[in-house]
């Protein structure tokens, strides 16, 4: 009996000494084009305000690059595969995420955490969250986000040139994920990016198995929206082929239908979750993102 209760105490201390190693459950955020990895406006802010929240969690915002700079002007111009291919290497090598981690991608770091739980599954991802990410692609770049002009006009001039041209595809980050409805062909043979990650032109069963390992996905859509076109890309709808006016949701995409990605079998499962938010893009308050982020998918 003396040898059962030593035993019982030696595993409660190793489970104690285990719970407060692993703490939280880590946080892994992408930012958006235009933006930095530790801007104290944005990124800075955010990973401060969950920080706050989630007591002695691990934060890791994701610099592409050598410095603030480089992430910056990488956001426009280094091709997407290659920053997948760096940020899952980053995470392999952390040791702070390898028990797992929960994702949290701003515009185009949205899709772009995706492409890692599809390709890279380890560590685990355990939560994917979605802000105002553009998973079916955009057609339009109304306007410039962070105020760097110089940057937007580069990329309106080679998106005007042609997005779909190998030179440009291989270089500008977002004619990787243009989408142009009105040569849905052309767009599924030439993006180098997109295409890919959606299942276009092969099915990768290895995606979908890799994706569906993921416990929630949520998706947030800004109601205003005036940067991405359409707005609905950020819940997977997007134009209807032929067109720029009208659009389909994820029910009626063959990325639904045809299950192809698992994203019809998670939310039958209640698993996929559509957040709406007011405003325009990346537009919310610290107690919406308090009550629709951090309360229901990080603590």
């Amino acid at each position: 009996m003396a040898d059962d209760g030593r035993l019982t105490l030696v595993s409660l201390v190793v489970f104690l000494t285990l719970s407060s190693a692993l703490g939280q459950t880590p946080v892994v955020l992408w930012h958006g084009m235009g933006d930095s990895c530790c801007n104290p406006l944005s990124m800075g802010s955010i990973k401060g305000l969950i920080e706050k929240q989630v007591s002695k969690v691990y934060v890791k915002s994701l610099e592409i690059g050598d410095n603030i700079e480089e992430d910056t002007v990488n956001g426009f111009f280094l091709n997407c595969n290659t920053q997948i291919s760096m940020v899952c290497e980053m995470l392999a090598k952390d040791p702070k995420l390898q028990n797992g981690y929960n994702a949290i991608g701003f515009s185009q770091g949205g899709q772009f955490l995706r492409a890692v739980a599809q390709r890279c599954p380890s560590p685990p991802m355990i939560n994917l969250i979605s802000v105002g990410g553009q998973h079916q692609g955009v057609y339009g770049f109304p306007r410039c986000p962070g105020g760097n002009s110089t940057l937007c006009d580069e990329v309106r001039r080679l998106l005007n040139l042609g997005a779909y041209i190998d030179a440009i595809q291989d270089r500008l980050v977002q004619a990787e994920y243009w989408h142009d409805p009105m040569n849905e062909d052309e767009y599924k043979q030439k993006s180098v990016f997109l295409a890919d990650i959606n299942q276009e032109n092969k099915m990768n069963a290895t995606y979908k198995t890799n994706l569906m390992k993921v416990k929630n996905i949520a998706l947030v859509k800004f109601l205003d929206d005036g940067m991405v076109q359409p707005r609905d890309s950020e819940w997977f709808g997007f134009y209807n082929p032929g067109q720029a006016k009208t659009v389909y949701n994820l029910t009626q995409s063959k990325l639904y239908t045809q299950d192809l990605l698992g994203l019809k079998q998670m939310n039958e499962a209640g698993r996929l979750h559509f957040l709406a938010s007011p405003g325009d893009h990346l537009q919310f308050t610290e107690e919406w993102f308090i009550s629709n982020i951090v309360n229901k998918f990080l603590k």
